[in-house]
């Protein structure tokens, strides 16, 4: 009968165990639901009113509502709690985040308790160890919505009314209430004993994600032009995220938008076929291609049959005339020479492709046509320019006497990435002095619906600028802009001297020293770089970036080969660390293991964080304070015991070898997404 199925389905309510919603999900849901959609559908048919009183038929339909309402709550809730509890024996690529365990677990909790509520459960790493591990602090928003809604309950009371609705699970040990209602959660020693296996077993690994196309647009020098300090941030911070979002096992496209075309190039083609009439034959020796580009600056400025050739040569060049392409090519390939030296000197990827200007030249036409049948494009004064929401600035796209603009470029160049690329996100990497052109013409990708900002993710990553000591822009003492290559060999100079101060040269071999010195010096550069909020400007100091104290690489470099040396100094080896895990879990006892154990396996959740706002300086700080909880950790608990007077160890802790090599494998792939170089032996 109807009541009796309803009463069936009121058990709902009681099923709070997660192996009873688990089943009720698997084996149940689909009969279950059926029958309730059933029996709405029969009270909905007239027909079946006659046997039912006017009370019983209200009852039931009020009770059908609810519980059609609960299960839909409930195979959703549980549809996250799968994917994530299941992933880790489902998936050996997938790594496990307890914050985002911690929430499905909640929010079966809260959504049990407050079924009319739709809010999500609210979980982050307790700031103290009395606090518990985690802590939950939905209580106060619950309470105000239901003081909404008309009723009125304390936040305390809420949250013990959470707490008794908690599924049965792996992960807490214990919650205890603090205060007006904060849930301070305990994890399981046994969970995080299984978490720290899994990764000794499986190693570092990202978080349950959805895959997605990335395009980075960093690093961006221009041609004929060296390398100074204003590229070192969107190189570093490009490279990165590109490493980032590897990791993750996104598709990455790293591209260079190099300025590679514009008036410039007819000035230089045309200085280049005077210098060297026979450079179709013979290559010309342009090893100084800064004092070549002043040269043909010199000219231009004070030659007008000269300027006349080099617009000459800018029209050629569009037409791709062979002889001033060849030159253009020319001197694109001497600069490529240029950057790639700074490129591996800081490690960047070989997958970063140029595609300058000059790739998108031949669609801007077909761009403009595009938005100009969209209804963007407005003539004024002979140009062709697009309004946007974003400001009352607008982008001129075709001007006066018919020819492109970089704003053209730009439209262009996002419309091939998300209309030809299918770019789900794309980032540009470039200072924030140019926040308001990005505003400008993202604004016109979207008034053009070429993407939907809710569905793909397109974001300009600004950076601060770099300043010297004296907080003003960095430049050299003569005020001249700082080559990028100058201030690497610097970097390298003074990681010698730093390595010679601490006598690191009498006890590493030749190789040894040199693999210590560009580790430090490009690693000191880079993270000084890194361990900022991007967003900010930041000062450029040496002496700071190689200090062994505090925040630094080279703290973080001198804890990973420590790390790295207490098992090698008992002749155990890392694969024989791993080996030993395969047949002897992780064990856990002392409180500092624990610690040290809980604050490693949130590094999946500083995965997730990283993706969200993409400031890398929470990273680093992650790394620091791992460091920091290593050494509590190593202060106490021995790991190798030696006989004071002989050296002879007398005890092998395999259990903490096997946590200092889970802390090895966090650093190392927090080192590998920094693009810092880690040596074992420092």
């Amino acid at each position: 009968s109807l009541l009796h199925r309803s009463a069936k389905f009121n058990n709902f309510e009681k099923m709070t165990s997660y192996a009873e919603l688990k089943e009720l999900i698997d084996e149940k849901q689909e009969h279950d639901i059926a029958n309730i959609t059933s029996d709405v559908q029969r009270l909905q048919d007239q027909s079946s009113w006659r046997d039912l009183p006017d009370d019983k038929l209200q009852q039931l339909s009020v009770e059908n509502d609810k519980l059609k309402y609960r299960v839909n709550i409930l195979k959703r809730a549980l549809e996250r709690e799968q994917k994530s509890s299941l992933t880790r024996e489902t998936d050996p690529k997938i790594m496990t985040a307890i914050t985002a365990e911690l929430v499905t677990v909640f929010d079966i909790a809260i959504r049990t308790s407050y079924p009319d509520l739709s809010i999500d459960a609210a979980v982050q790493p307790s700031g103290q160890e009395k606090f518990g591990d985690y802590q939950c602090n939905n209580a106060m928003n619950i309470s105000k919505a239901l003081k909404e809604a008309g009723q009125k309950c304390s936040p305390r009371e809420i949250a013990q009314n959470v707490v008794k609705s908690l599924p049965e699970n792996e992960l807490i040990e214990k919650v205890n209430i603090a205060g007006p209602g904060f849930i301070n959660i305990f994890l399981k020693t046994s969970y995080v004993e299984g978490l720290l296996t899994d990764l000794l077993v499986k190693g570092v690994r990202p978080p349950v994600l959805v895959k997605k196309k990335v395009i980075i647009d960093y690093s961006s020098p221009n041609i004929a032009k060296e390398m100074h300090v204003g590229h070192l941030r969107s190189t570093i911070i490009g490279e990165c995220f590109s490493r980032l979002m590897d990791f993750c096992g996104f598709d990455v496209l790293r591209l260079n938008h190099v300025g590679d075309w514009g008036t410039q190039f007819g000035m230089l083609t045309a200085h280049l076929e005077e210098k060297y009439p026979n450079f179709n034959e013979v290559a010309p020796a342009i090893s100084d291609l800064q004092a070549f580009y002043k040269e043909s600056k010199v000219r231009f400025d004070a030659d007008e049959v000269f300027k006349k050739r080099a617009y000459e040569c800018v029209v050629n060049l569009q037409n791709r005339e062979p002889n001033v392409t060849k030159a253009w090519q020319l001197i694109c390939e001497v600069s490529r020479k240029e950057f790639q030296i700074v490129y591996e000197k800081l490690n960047i990827s070989k997958d970063l492709i140029e595609r300058g200007e000059s790739f998108y030249q031949d669609m801007m036409g077909d761009v403009v046509e595009i938005l100009e049948k969209k209804g963007l494009v407005k003539l004024e004064e002979g140009r062709k320019l697009i309004f946007t929401k974003a400001t009352d600035v607008p982008l001129t796209i075709v001007k006066s006497d018919g020819g492109f603009t970089y704003d053209t470029s730009d439209l262009a160049a996002i419309y091939h990435r998300l209309m030809i690329e299918k770019a789900d996100w794309i980032l540009y990497v470039v200072d924030a002095g140019q926040s308001l052109h990005f505003q400008t013409f993202f604004a016109a990708a979207q008034a053009a619906e070429w993407y939907d900002p809710a569905i793909k993710r397109v974001v300009h990553t600004g950076f601060g600028v770099v300043l010297g000591e004296d907080k003003k822009k960095f430049k050299t003492r003569s005020g001249a802009t700082v080559r990028l290559i100058d201030l690497l060999d610097e970097g390298c100079k003074r990681a010698l001297a730093k390595l010679k101060e601490k006598e690191r040269d009498k006890v590493l071999t030749p190789e040894e020293l040199t693999a210590a010195q560009e580790a430090v010096a490009f690693g000191c550069i880079k993270y000084a770089d890194l361990s900022h909020n991007r967003i900010n400007d930041y000062v450029f100091s040496f002496d700071k970036m190689l200090d062994d104290k505090g925040n630094t690489a080279v703290y973080l470099l001198y804890a990973y080969t420590r790390i790295s040396s207490i098992a090698r100094l008992a002749n155990i080896t890392r694969e024989q660390i791993r080996s030993h895990t395969n047949t002897n879990p992780c064990k856990l006892e002392h409180e500092k293991e624990k610690k040290l154990a809980k604050y490693l396996l949130r590094f999946p959740d500083m995965v997730l964080r990283l993706l969200d706002d993409l400031l890398m300086h929470t990273l680093c700080d992650f790394l620091y304070e791992l460091c920091t909880v290593f050494t509590e950790f190593y202060d106490v608990c021995y790991c190798v015991e030696k006989n004071r007077e002989t050296g002879e160890i007398i005890k092998v802790d395999m259990n903490r070898l096997m946590l200092c090599e889970a802390v090895a494998s966090v650093m190392e792939t927090g080192f590998h997404i920094l693009g810092i170089q880690p040596v074992s032996r420092m």
